[in-house]
């Protein structure tokens, strides 16, 4: 099982590599394989599932809204149009609804106008201007930060979904922004701008943790000291009590954690939220927190810091995994309007106070006011373009319409179909490996994390296993796989994983493709387990 070839090469020259970077390699390995073999790329987490109504709800608009705008100009030629007229919006939308009403798209747009006005309390008559003006994308954003009705309705989706309704849309400001990748270098970059981290500060990050998460703090811009919070493996990945108290240390600045984990994929359990809440109220009201809760919707029971510690932390939430929707680039922003941000601002010592008013003088008057959420939309543009700074209209239109989609699925049956379906895939995967698998309510199964030396105990006993993995490094196994069998996995170190681990996306292959992953790496753990019973007969 050793030896020279694409392994070792692997080995030299990717080693430093990020896992996403890593994984074009191992795609090429994994395709230059046997003929007759189809390479399985259980790498990144695109998922292969999508909601298709919300898109064609927004294709339909699209219709209306072009209608809308020739109005304007129908006395000149075709092809021209202006702004559409608020005048008159609701009942011309009426109409278009019921003269298409067999068609699904344009049905759930119906609803969405009584669901807006009726349950939301939202202005029925401004939501159509907005969506209309919006998907047409003839105007800037304005505000920059989101569209009124547009944030009153993402509000209202991540109250329910993020704290259980337990904070009111009206007491959090959103900021929609271009996925959560963007919403972590805005966060990043405003807390440096603003002098709330500064170089040399600490930074706890919740273990095992998305690779970039890792590799931001270490970036000359912000020069910071990673101190891990290790997940335990052993007691379902969740944070001992020990790790927790880490962050009682006051040159701890920010708390940064995944919930729920990626790549473990299991949200905290009541133990973590309580002590974490209790250590900020006791021990650090100043510690501020971030907390990406991208994969929420799919757990059965969630619960967000940002609900546990509102006013300490910044929630960013992604569209993309639940609406299968990576290529439109759409997550948000939330903070608590009382929160420890601003707070820090304005007792911030008069020299800084100095500075920062010269940074933003030029487009506030009232640069002490200005908020925290407000001042990452200017720094989004690096202040001086602040008057072009927001998420593009057509956006925040879609992401509008998946927030409505959701909230209107009165039985979950769009959640229930997912969540169903990446168990599923766990299920065959591990099957076909032949582990069994157990059950844990608060994992979501999205990802998966193969503990090496774990699996190959509970196939072939501890014995094995310790010596299974001192034959090769995790990442000249995951290339040995990728040449042998066409599987391509990441590497679990490059997560921040202490155990020789590799990670599966459960969200971007159908079930029998698992199923050949699990089989694959049986085989692969059987012929390896009769290479150690030759060398140990005594034992094997």
């Amino acid at each position: 099982m050793t030896g020279n070839g694409p392994t070792d090469h692997g080995k030299k020259n990717f080693a430093s590599l990020s896992p996403f970077e890593l994984k074009d390699e191992l795609i090429k390995l994994a395709s230059s394989g046997k003929s007759n073999r189809a390479m399985l790329n259980a790498g990144r987490g695109n998922p292969n599932f999508l909601a298709t109504t919300p898109r064609r709800a927004f294709f339909r608009l699209g219709l209306l809204a072009a209608a809308e705008s020739e109005l304007s100009y129908s006395y000149m030629t075709q092809g021209v149009g202006g702004l559409a007229s608020i005048e008159g919006i609701e009942g011309r939308f009426e109409r278009f609804v019921s003269e298409h009403k067999d068609q699904e798209g344009v049905r759930f747009l119906g609803k969405t106008l009584s669901y807006v006005r009726d349950q939301l309390g939202l202005d029925a008559t401004a939501y159509l201007h907005e969506m209309v003006d919006g998907i047409l994308g003839c105007n800037y954003p304005v505000p920059g930060r989101m569209l009124r009705v547009a944030e009153q309705i993402v509000g209202h989706y991540l109250s329910r979904e993020m704290t259980q309704s337990t904070i009111a849309p009206s007491q959090m400001d959103v900021f929609a922004v271009e996925g959560g990748t963007a919403a972590m270098a805005y966060i990043f970059n405003s807390l440096q701008s603003n002098g709330l981290l500064k170089a040399g500060d600490k930074v706890a990050i919740g273990m095992p943790v998305f690779t970039p998460y890792i590799e931001i703090p270490h970036l000359e811009q912000f020069s910071l000291e990673i101190v891990p919070l290790n997940a335990d493996p052993q007691a379902g990945w969740q944070y001992p009590d020990a790790e927790l108290d880490k962050l009682k240390d006051p040159a701890v600045k920010v708390f940064f954690c995944i919930n729920p984990s990626n790549p473990a994929s299991v949200c905290l359990d009541r133990r973590s939220h309580d002590r974490i809440q209790a250590l900020v109220k006791e021990e650090r009201p100043d510690l501020m927190i971030i907390t990406d809760d991208v994969y929420g919707t799919f757990a059965d029971e969630f619960q967000s810091v940002f609900q546990t510690c509102p006013a300490n932390t910044i929630l960013v939430y992604s569209y993309s995994k639940y609406f299968g929707a990576t290529g439109w680039r759409l997550g948000a922003v939330a903070m608590h309007k009382q929160n420890i941000f601003d707070a820090a601002l304005a007792r911030a010592p008069e020299s800084e106070r100095q500075r920062l008013h010269r940074r933003y003088e030029s487009i506030t008057v009232d640069v002490e006011g200005f908020k925290f959420i407000d001042r990452m939309v200017a720094d989004s543009r690096v202040v001086a373009l602040n008057h072009t700074a927001g998420l593009s209209l057509p956006q925040q239109v879609q992401m509008t319409l998946f927030s409505l989609f959701a909230m209107m699925d009165e039985h979950d049956a769009y959640k229930a179909a997912l969540k169903k379906l990446i168990r599923r895939r766990d299920t065959a995967l591990h099957g076909a490996l032949g582990v069994e698998l157990a059950h844990d309510p608060l994992s979501v199964n999205y990802y998966t994390l193969l503990d090496v030396e774990d699996i190959a105990a509970r196939l072939y006993g501890p014995a094995f296993a310790k010596w299974a993995v001192q034959q090769s490094s995790t990442g000249e196994l995951l290339f040995r796989v990728a040449e042998e069998t066409g599987i391509v996995l990441l590497p679990g170190r490059g997560f921040g994983a202490t155990r020789p681990s590799a990670r599966a996306s459960l969200a971007n292959l159908n079930e029998y493709e698992y199923t050949a992953i699990g089989q694959a790496l049986r085989k692969w753990a059987d012929e390896l387990h009769a290479a150690y019973v030759q060398q140990h007969p005594a034992g094997g």
